[in-house]
């Protein structure tokens, strides 16, 4: 569905962003996108959208180059950008105007998520707190059931409910032929959301597997101490020892804790790429 195939940007000549990068991302799938701030993640989906064009490589979505934002492209991809601008309409204007852009919308499900989300759909979207504009998009952005979904920091504004709704609201929109990409710092707001996980660091992608693979390869728990364990990757204390990464020698089953397995590549790349070659 998504494939960039040796990409380089920058904005200036002297200084890459991200260079020589190749990524594949099939559909019916929910990535999760992590990195440090700075580290490119926004850019890279601007890239993907057709709204930053790469200095070199190629990128291919569904068939298309984003870069010629060609309308059989724009109406089957939807982006919500971090920040977010919205025009002094109200909710039923702004569907009235906006949805006959996209084929696939399903009006009976936006007005399903604007109830699950609680949203008055008679206001004003300026007159609507950020949050809820912040649920309004990504009500829409479901509902117009494009193939490709992007959401840039979509958590931000909403309160401990709100990310509960969003996680549920999207993993019920995931089709075979649809691939959905979420980048994120607040890694705990994918925890039970994406089934794959990418990070980005230092101009490079250092991990790019389904949070199947991960479980295989490295196990998540609590050790009543880590000296001299080989096989710890990364460790925290914690009041019961120390929460920690560490080498799945023994096929143990355990559940992925994003932020530690973020933390775990970020301090330890070499190793991760030994383990995950």
């Amino acid at each position: 569905m998504i494939h960039l195939d040796r990409v380089s940007f920058g904005y200036s000549k002297n200084k890459k962003l991200f260079e020589n990068l190749t990524l594949k991302l099939d559909s019916g799938h929910i990535y999760g996108l992590l990195g440090k701030n700075g580290a490119g993640k926004s850019s890279l989906l601007r890239n993907i959208a057709g709204l930053l064009f790469p200095d070199s490589g190629s990128i291919d979505v569904a068939g298309h180059e984003p870069r010629q934002r060609k309308p059989a492209f724009l109406q089957n991809l939807f982006f919500i950008p971090e920040e977010i601008h919205l025009p002094s309409v109200t909710v039923e204007k702004y569907l009235d105007t906006l949805a006959p852009f996209y084929p696939q919308f399903d009006e009976t499900q936006f007005r399903s998520h604007i109830a699950e989300f609680d949203i008055p759909e008679g206001n004003k979207l300026t007159g609507m707190s950020y949050g809820q504009k912040k649920k309004v998009l990504i009500a829409f952005a479901l509902a117009t059931n494009t193939k490709v979904l992007i959401m840039d920091e979509p958590t931000n504004g909403l309160d401990i409910p709100s990310k509960s709704q969003f996680r549920k609201l999207v993993s019920s929109s995931l089709q075979a032929d649809r691939t959905i990409l979420i980048s994120t710092h607040q890694v705990r707001d994918l925890d039970n959301l994406i089934d794959s996980i990418i990070i980005l660091e230092d101009s490079n992608i250092l991990i790019q597997h389904s949070l199947d693979v991960v479980s295989e390869r490295l196990c998540f728990g609590v050790l009543p101490s880590i000296e001299f364990d080989q096989r710890v990757i990364y460790s925290e204390p914690s009041l019961r020892g120390y929460n920690a990464v560490f080498e799945n020698l023994t096929r143990q089953e355990s559940r992925v804790d994003l932020e530690q397995l973020f933390n775990a590549v970020i301090e330890n790349p070499a190793r991760i790429k030994v383990i995950f070659q």
